[in-house]
């Protein structure tokens, strides 16, 4: 019983994939703030030219 409960500490496949799955997470959450900051410049940038043409 010690040496499957100590095959299993050592064990890390199961920590590199949460690890992995982490990293995604980060990287999604930048990339939708990213886009939303450049969504709302374009959205200010083409209201100041539909105001200036208006």
């Amino acid at each position: 019983m010690t040496k499957i409960f100590a095959r299993f500490m050592k064990d890390e496949s199961g920590a590199t994939a949460i690890e992995y799955g982490l990293i995604a997470a980060l990287i999604a959450v930048a990339a939708i703030a990213a886009m939303t900051a450049v969504g709302n410049g374009l959205q200010n940038t083409f209201g100041n030219v539909s105001a200036k043409l208006g």
